[in-house]
């Protein structure tokens, strides 16, 4: 779904990139770093590939499906049928570390910015773009070094067995979500991608029934699972062209709940071995009181205590219910979630776990071009297939994670920035329209709504008194900046 331009130019680069660094970015690369990179790129620095055995796994149907402009690809995937009717799910993830040597100028830059930030107009890769949308992304019909994950799925969606290895891989298909989630929806023909390589319909299918069958597990332990609507606003020549609207699809929800199980079984070895690692933790919500009045409202009686799996039960319940307003429903209880952190784990007692996932142990491992945590994760596990020394001390994999989280809590405040300035010109003609919205957060700082068509956010200034995160509401646009992003409604 889109929208079209409204003829506004506006500099968005200059804009961001004045964020980024307001924001304690390193948006260019220091000397040191653009020497190494240099270095690398006139192939005087091979990649590493002498710690342990390398399996060669490229006659395999790998695959990735990722946004259709994505070049920064981390992970590829493949599955087999077994004899005893398991499926085995293997999830190649890009080999940064191989590239980047820990300690090095581009690995200190990496944990300096410690992620990639996107903000529409221009995107500040965390590793160069020379690495991150080449040498270290794994690209169709190119070679490339990968840490494999495998996971033996049960008929159940149960992790039978896991194990953990070095390969080469190779992507046959390079593939998007909205093509692929089109045809597996029964809505669109093959995509030629797929049609073009022999067995890959087959292989994809295979993992969608896969990614099926782990969802339905998640289900029943009572993993979260939401349906937003994402807005992306489309930037060309200073121009917004368009708004696309970006919801689930099966594509989308196959590579979500691959990475899932990746993320579970990578934070569970660790603990199993008894090694430090970096994990990724959603508290209880503090705002568990509002989210039982929600549900309230449903007829619907959640307990005191936070609980994960009676939520999961009426937001599945609901979705069935009201279709429609299930990705209104979903946005206010994300938003009462709070955001998530990364946290050292020592111990399988060391940590508060993932309470939307409903999962004990997670981690991040499957972005390493993207997230530094993703990096550190990666050289824990090849530490100890390796049985080398742990790269990191606890101390040093604390600030990771103090670094990660707050680097990404900046992040989010440089990306809902952008948003704001690019809806901002989006909207200036727009001012004095109505707008059918729900309230997405109430704190001293004011009360925000988001309306329906086009999905923006905005500051409610006038008329805010006695509403709540989740309430329906009618509003008027009264001010739009694209400067400083602010986008201001009065109740109507």
């Amino acid at each position: 779904m889109s929208s079209e331009s409204d003829g506004h130019e506006f500099d968005f680069v200059a804009r961001a990139k004045k964020e980024m660094i307001e924001e304690g970015f390193q948006p260019e690369l220091p000397e040191d770093s653009l020497a190494q990179l240099a270095q690398i790129e006139a192939g005087k620095v091979a990649p590493e590939t002498t710690d342990g055995v390398i399996h060669d796994l490229r006659k395999l149907l790998w695959s990735s499906i990722d946004n259709r402009t994505s070049r920064d690809l981390d992970q590829v995937e493949v599955a087999e049928r077994l004899a005893n009717g398991n499926i085995r799910l293997m999830i190649g993830i890009a080999d940064v570390d191989a590239v980047v040597p820990e300690r090095s100028a581009l690995d200190k830059h990496a944990f300096a910015n410690a992620m990639t930030v996107y903000t529409g107009a221009v995107i500040f890769p965390m590793l160069p773009e020379p690495l991150s949308t080449n040498r270290t992304s794994l690209l169709q019909d190119v070679d490339r070094l990968t840490m494999v994950t495998e996971i033996e799925i049960s008929a159940s969606g149960e992790t039978v067995n896991s194990a953990f290895y070095r390969a080469w891989t190779r992507n046959y298909a390079q593939l998007a979500y909205e093509e692929t989630g089109d045809w597996l929806d029964g809505k669109a023909h093959t995509p030629d991608r797929v049609s073009k390589v022999k067995g890959m319909e087959e292989q994809i299918r295979l993992q969608n029934e896969t990614a099926s069958l782990i969802r339905q597990r998640r289900a029943k332990e009572g993993a979260l699972e939401f349906e937003t609507v994402e807005a992306l606003p489309i930037v060309e020549n200073g121009k917004v062209v368009r708004v696309e609207v970006q919801q689930k699809n099966p594509a989308r929800l196959m590579i979500e709940n691959f990475m899932i199980a990746a993320n579970s079984a990578m934070a569970s070895y660790l603990e199993t071995k008894s090694i430090p690692s970096l994990q990724r933790v959603v508290r209880s919500p503090r705002r568990w009181d509002r989210m039982r009045e929600i549900a309230a409202k449903f007829g619907v009686a959640l307990p005191e205590t936070p609980d994960p799996k009676p939520l999961s039960v009426f937001l599945a319940a609901r979705k069935i219910a009201d279709p429609d307003g299930f990705p209104e429903l979903s946005l206010s209880i994300v938003k009462l979630m709070g955001p998530g952190e990364y946290v050292l784990v020592r111990s399988k007692e060391d940590h508060a776990g993932h309470f939307g996932l409903a999962a004990y142990s997670y981690t991040h491992s499957t972005a390493p071009n993207r997230r530094f945590a993703d990096v550190a994760v990666q050289r824990s596990l090849k530490s100890a297939l390796a049985n080398l020394p742990h790269p990191y001390t606890t101390e040093e994999l604390s600030a990771i994670a103090t670094r990660c989280t707050e680097r990404e809590n900046a992040a989010r405040v440089v990306e809902r920035t952008m948003r704001k300035v690019t809806f901002a010109v989006w909207m200036r003609d727009r001012i004095g329209e109505h707008f059918e919205a729900v309230v997405t957060g109430k704190a001293t700082k004011g009360t925000f709504v988001r309306v329906n068509h086009p999905p923006v956010e905005g500051k409610l200034i006038r008329g805010e008194e006695g509403f709540d995160v989740g309430d329906r509401l009618r509003v008027r646009l009264i001010h739009a900046d694209p400067e400083t992003g602010h986008i201001d409604f009065e109740r109507d």
